[in-house]
């Protein structure tokens, strides 16, 4: 039975047989390791990639196909894979999360785009490799190495890749690392440790303990411990100490340091800055314009680049000079307040705008039968027709 690993990359097609490392115009080599400075052991940084990655997910891809006056869905098996099942281990829901996620933590997300003979989408699976090298073949065609965790490797053609970067600046190929964070997730550590130090150290006695009589080394070490285990722990509730006449016991006053909030939230914003996200997302206490703005500067961007990189993988050229392309979208409106939903559907409905189902989703209820119908005020007519009763109604008037 074949494994996890075959079942994914069961390729008919042999690798090439000689490559050479790809040749970019920034020299050195396009060699991707996925190191991110444990960044997702940072709970801000974990939280934040978390909220931009589980509203991300909400993306939905769509293969499109557009003329000059209209835009239709197109192939609706492809529409599957991209919105529902785009693999048999996860939902389109997981794998948007994945992909975004590894977006943020290593400025790289890569997926296999899985096609049959004919070059029909049949998946789409995030990769977690080691390590990705761009190479070529003795044509010039471009493939990327990947090695991963179990110590296999394949070569994938670089049009089967689907491949996201950020902070796309001093390699052709791939984004950047994300060292400029790291001395402010050292100092997030850091403030942790304070504070978990400063916790136990005031649960604890400290001082100096002094015997009235002489004893050898081992058995001053045995009372010290004793000593120790009995006093100079969390456990001891109440941090009371009962002594006898033979040893005295000098406390030593501890005054632990206390991090500032104003320190603790500077670590926080520079965290939220770099990556492009406010604190109120990230605790969804965020208000109407404050999504509107995480979506434009965020999400839209997300959406732009999945949607460039898939249509480009996914169609020759001739195709999408016909229309084709996929397309990342999600309804806005579903995140405004009912106040402004009502207006939006007040103003725009009798202009015909919206069908009854779509006044409806936004209004986040459920579609009616024969609800694709356009309502339409009578006091708005199409402007041919309006010229058309104008032109009659001049030529009445001069009869």
């Amino acid at each position: 039975m074949a494994g996890f690993f075959e079942r994914i990359f069961n390729r008919k097609k042999e690798e090439p047989q000689k490559t050479e490392r790809a040749e970019i115009m920034s020299g050195g080599a396009a060699i991707f390791t996925p190191f991110s400075g444990n960044a997702y052991e940072s709970d801000i940084y974990r939280a934040a990639v978390d909220a931009i990655a589980r509203n991300a997910a909400k993306l939905k891809g769509t293969h499109v196909i557009t003329s000059p006056d209209k835009r239709k869905e197109g192939d609706h098996y492809l529409n599957r894979i991209l919105q529902v099942r785009p693999n048999p281990y996860m939902t389109a829901y997981d794998l948007i999360y994945k992909l975004v996620t590894h977006y943020y933590l290593y400025n790289n997300a890569f997926a296999f785009l899985q096609k049959d003979n004919k070059g029909n989408l049949k998946a789409i699976y995030p990769l977690s490799p080691q390590s990705v090298e761009y190479i070529t073949d003795l044509t010039g065609e471009m493939y990327c190495r990947f090695l991963f965790a179990n110590g296999k490797h394949v070569i994938l053609p670089f049009k089967e890749v689907f491949t996201a970067r950020r902070f796309f600046n001093s390699n052709d190929l791939l984004g950047d690392t994300n060292t400029a964070i790291l001395p402010t997730l050292d100092l997030a550590h850091t403030q942790n440790e304070g504070l978990e130090n400063s916790i136990k150290s005031n649960a604890t006695i400290r001082g100096i303990l002094k015997y009235n009589q002489v004893l050898s080394p081992e058995k001053l070490k045995e009372e010290k411990a004793a000593f120790v285990e009995d006093y100079l722990t969390a456990s001891n509730n109440g941090g009371i100490a009962a002594l006898d006449s033979k040893y005295e016991y000098t406390p030593l006053e501890s005054k632990p340091v206390a991090i500032d909030d104003k320190q603790l939230d500077s670590v926080k914003r520079k965290i939220y800055e770099y990556l492009g996200i406010s604190e109120k997302i990230v605790n969804s206490t965020y208000n109407e314009d404050e999504w509107a703005a995480f979506y434009e500067s965020v999400i839209e961007t997300l959406a732009v680049q999945f949607s460039l990189e898939l249509t480009d993988k996914l169609f020759t050229e001739r195709e999408q000079a016909f229309g084709n392309s996929i397309i990342f979208e999600a309804n806005r409106l579903q995140f405004a307040s009912n106040e402004t939903k009502t207006n939006i559907l007040k103003e725009l409905t009798p202009y015909g705008l919206f069908t009854i189902n779509q006044a409806l989703e936004i209004l986040n209820m459920p579609p009616v039968e024969d609800g694709d119908k356009r309502l339409q005020t009578l006091n708005v007519v199409n402007a041919e027709k309006a010229d058309q009763y104008q032109l009659s109604d001049k030529g009445g008037n001069n009869q």
